[in-house]
């Protein structure tokens, strides 16, 4: 097994509380996210893989349109186990595997079979070692495959103070750590608050949030604030890196702020 940074924030832990509020609303969310990124209609007939699945919602969505396999890994054992659950809650689902694995282990990925859909949004850049791992996820995809990645994206001195907050956070003792995530939301509640006044929204509208991947304002805030280890690239980094290795854009969602930028590739081999 492929050792893990000495500091990394539990993700799994945080998935398994967001899982108890799952529904069918957030999961069309993730369906339809997935098929805007994507250009597909649907999955029927391809094999999907969930490269650090976290709560598995994006698994569930690939198999609700129409994959023929999906197959769903993460280091985290809590990530593993929340895919699980909803496999058991909404399944049964025979052609979904879920195991233990890390982007970080080629050999791992070399005996995984090929896929015509790689899927990892926001994991290669909290592995420690960023770009091995964007290497290495190259490995399952089929020729002529796509892949389907974020990372977040570099502001430079703005990203070097939040991965400062980052570690900051995981050392701190458990009361620190709620000061710090409710803090945060406070800041987050607020300007979205502001954002809403500013579009002259009826307050009830002020604080809707994740309706473009089906995701909750909590829990994706703990997921900021603690996800550590923390790297960062630029779009055109990220591009230069997959042209170099023969894999073509097709898609992509640029974040001018913090956020992940958003891409999709076709191996062209």
């Amino acid at each position: 097994m492929t050792k893990q940074p000495d500091i990394v924030f539990s993700f799994g832990k945080n998935w398994q509380k967001f899982i108890g509020s799952l529904n069918k609303e957030r999961i069309r969310c993730a369906e339809k996210s997935l098929k805007n990124m994507l250009k597909f209609e649907n999955l029927a007939g391809k094999r999907f893989l969930d490269a650090g699945c976290g709560s598995g919602i994006f698994s569930l969505a690939a198999l609700r349109l129409g994959a023929e396999e999906v197959v769903s890994f993460d280091i985290d054992e809590d990530s593993v186990a929340c895919a699980k659950y909803l496999r058991e809650r909404f399944g049964p689902f025979p052609q979904w595997h879920i195991t233990t694995g890390s982007a970080l282990d080629r050999d791992f990925l070399g005996n995984l079979d090929k896929f015509d859909v790689v899927y990892s949004w926001g994991v290669l850049h909290h592995t420690g070692k960023m770009w091995d791992a964007l290497s290495n996820i190259i490995i399952p995809v089929t020729p002529e495959g796509t892949l389907f990645i974020s990372i977040y994206n570099d502001q430079g001195r703005i990203s070097r103070l939040w991965r400062w907050i980052k570690y900051v956070y995981n050392i701190s003792p458990g009361p620190i750590k709620m000061l710090m995530a409710g803090g945060y939301y406070s800041i987050v509640l607020l300007v979205k608050a502001g954002q809403g006044v500013a579009k002259m929204q009826p307050p009830s509208k002020w604080f809707e949030y994740g309706s473009d991947r089906g995701m909750n304002i909590w829990h994706d805030v703990v997921d900021w604030i603690g996800g550590y280890p923390f790297e960062t690239a630029t779009p055109e980094e990220i591009i230069h890196f997959f042209q170099k290795n023969q894999f073509d854009l097709k898609n992509i969602v640029r974040k001018t702020g913090s956020g992940c930028n958003e891409l999709v590739f076709k191996q062209t081999i």
